[in-house]
């Protein structure tokens, strides 16, 4: 089978797609025949050797953790999965691959409804969505501030977010002010003046701040009187360490019932993914680049069996919208 991997430290030029053998499904695993794998800026910070004090790479190392699929084969001891079913999971470095190889309570069921683009995205900004949201302790009434709230993790916890009473308003690009309203969201546009900008916007003061792009966010979330305990950063760890905000993400979420709400909410249509375009698994090189360009303006996935998909075309398909992500790799 095809599967990407980097054989050391380094940039997009590291990424190989090599043949490897297909992974087998030992005692309580499901190997999964992906459809469809979210990118994240997580993992080109690890191939670039900027997260190895947290997150070693042991060379060859694969990459991925979003996915979705079709189980392909049980181990045994399994019951709740069969060869044939459709499911969304997540793994540890290896879902960039046309096969991938899971425990069997890292799955949960994808409703048909629901593209494969968009179900093979969500395992790791959805659940970091839903972290953050309860990290900050908002509750209805509350009028709390994403920054990057049209990026990859932060338009999913605005929606939350306002799928919960809460009073939102969102730092983003001006060109993503009209996408941000459609969703119930405040816009703000980021850059210098945003702290005057947001309490101008929220005169009755702001509860709660979400950082999804670090460069001075918790900073701005201090000047406007938001307890450090009700901040949350995902990217700017240097501050949790100076000021004690917290730092809640996927780790704290990743679960079956988690991923199943969050997949419940798209299949309803209550809540979208935003998705810029879909890349075969031989051009993974071209997506990392568009994405660490940061301007991605929602998810990029990679697709192993489906055509190309450009984003332009993203809002005709189930749970997706097209070109809606601030100038942010989040």
């Amino acid at each position: 089978m095809k599967a990407v991997r980097f054989e050391q430290y380094g940039d997009i030029d590291e990424l190989k797609v090599e043949q490897v053998a297909k992974p087998e499904a030992g005692a309580g695993q499901v190997v999964v025949a992906v459809k469809a794998a979210g990118l994240n800026p997580g993992e080109a910070a690890i191939r670039a050797g900027l997260m190895h004090d947290a997150f070693p790479a042991a060379f060859p190392s694969g990459q991925g953790t979003d996915f979705a699929g079709v189980v392909d084969e049980v181990g045994a001891g399994v019951d709740e999965w069969s060869v044939g079913d459709e499911v969304v999971g997540w793994a540890n470095r290896s879902s960039h691959a046309e096969f991938v190889v899971v425990d069997h309570d890292e799955l949960v069921a994808k409703p048909e409804n629901v593209p494969w683009e968009v179900a093979g995205s969500i395992s790791v900004t959805g659940p970091t969505a839903y972290a953050a949201l309860r990290a900050v302790q908002a509750t209805e009434g509350d009028t709390i501030v994403v920054s990057a709230a049209a990026g990859g993790v932060g338009v999913m916890v605005s929606q939350l977010a306002v799928l919960g009473g809460l009073t939102v308003i969102g730092t983003a690009s001006e060109r993503n002010h009209d996408f941000l309203r459609q969703l119930g969201v405040t816009p703000v546009e980021y850059g210098d003046g945003v702290v005057d900008r947001i309490r101008e916007a929220a005169p009755q003061g702001v509860d709660a701040f979400v950082d999804c792009f670090g460069q001075g966010n918790v900073g701005y979330a201090l000047e406007l009187g938001v307890a450090p305990q009700r901040i949350d950063t995902i990217i700017d760890f240097a501050a949790v360490e100076q000021h004690g905000v917290k730092a809640e993400g996927s780790a704290q979420a990743t679960s079956q019932a988690v991923l199943s709400e969050l997949l419940e909410l798209i299949s309803t249509n209550k809540i979208m993914v935003p998705i810029d375009g879909i890349f075969p698994l031989d051009d993974v090189k071209d997506a990392y680049r568009d994405l660490e360009d940061g301007h991605a303006r929602g998810k990029y996935v990679l697709g192993m069996d489906v055509v190309e998909y450009p984003g332009e075309h993203a809002g005709e398909r189930a749970g997706s919208d097209d070109r809606t992500e601030e100038h942010d790799a989040t």
